[in-house]
């Protein structure tokens, strides 16, 4: 008889497009399994997992999503939007590694929070920290989440520009108007 462990993990990219890397939401633990045993997944989901293991390799014996959060992670050449300019500028000025700032649609309604940390060019590369989970995004999006005003699923975006900053942004509608132009500048057509 296997050993089975149960519990909840956001769902990041594996090592190699075959494997799922589940981050346990509270210790921020990494398992990776084969992405065969769940492929209705998508990278950002939270998942209650009960895993299988057969020796050191586990894989998903049941699962069920308890929240549709998308993650995309890009390494882009696109210009990068206003607001994250304005973020990045306001952490610089306060001597600040990281900065925060809602964003608004032109009918003033809040659509989402804009992050900005400050790159660190040879000695860490926070974009691969954030997509395979040794930085976690999970605090961000439970920050946004615990909001009276917003509530998952969310879009979330992890952006590496040609700017000395890479930036998370947390699009609280993900099929409103602000996600279809994000997809439609950043993702590969």
């Amino acid at each position: 008889m296997n050993a089975t462990t149960d519990g909840t993990f956001r769902v990041l990219p594996g090592r190699t497009d075959d494997e799922w890397l589940l981050l346990e939401v509270e210790s921020a633990d990494p398992t990776y399994v084969p992405a065969e045993s769940a492929p209705a997944l998508e990278v950002g989901n939270r998942v209650e997992v009960t895993l299988e293991w057969d020796g050191d390799e586990p894989v998903i014996a049941e699962w069920t999503r308890l929240e549709s959060t998308r993650f995309h992670f890009v390494r882009t050449e696109e210009p990068v939007f206003q607001a994250a300019q304005a973020c990045f500028e306001e952490a610089r000025k306060a001597g600040e590694p990281m900065s925060s700032r809602v964003t608004y649609s032109t009918d003033n309604q809040a659509n989402g929070v804009v992050y900005t940390f400050a790159a660190q060019p040879g000695q860490r590369d926070l974009f691969s920290e954030f997509r395979d989970g040794g930085k976690p995004l999970e605090p961000l999006v439970a920050r946004v989440g615990d909001s009276e005003s917003e509530e998952p699923p969310f879009s979330v975006w992890v952006l590496d520009v040609p700017e000395p900053f890479v930036l998370v942004y947390i699009v609280f509608d993900p099929d409103g108007l602000l996600e279809e132009t994000m997809c439609e500048t950043y993702l590969p057509s």
